[in-house]
């Protein structure tokens, strides 16, 4: 990675505007290599004895804590969609949706208000 382009990084992070790193050529072309070198799967599915094509390229220690590592290959994991939501913490289980709803109705307020 040159200076440049890890300078650019930077900013983005400091602004807010990743989306902007993922839209770059370089991201893509490496994105492209790792899901070749992972053969197109979800590797955590392909632990788990299963099959789901890849649809995330995730880098495993965040772009925000480590820039250094942005367009490191070995820094790079091929997931699905649930995975990657899981990884972030943004999966939610049936079972979780439903503890949710039972503590909200746990904290109603029925009592009249007029």
């Amino acid at each position: 990675m040159t200076e440049e382009f890890y300078r650019w990084l930077l900013q983005l992070i400091r602004e807010d505007r990743m989306v902007k790193f993922y839209q770059s050529p370089k991201w893509r072309k490496l994105r492209e290599k790792a899901m070749k070198r992972d053969h197109n799967e979800c590797q955590e599915c392909r632990r788990l004895g299963k099959y789901h094509r890849v649809e995330n390229v995730h880098h495993i220690k965040e772009v925000k804590d480590r820039p250094d590592l942005a367009l490191d290959l070995d820094n790079l994991i091929c997931l699905c969609v649930e995975h990657h939501n899981e990884v972030h913490g943004r999966y939610l289980t049936a079972l979780d949706k439903q503890e949710k709803k039972i503590e909200s109705f746990a904290n109603f307020d029925a009592s009249e208000r007029w």
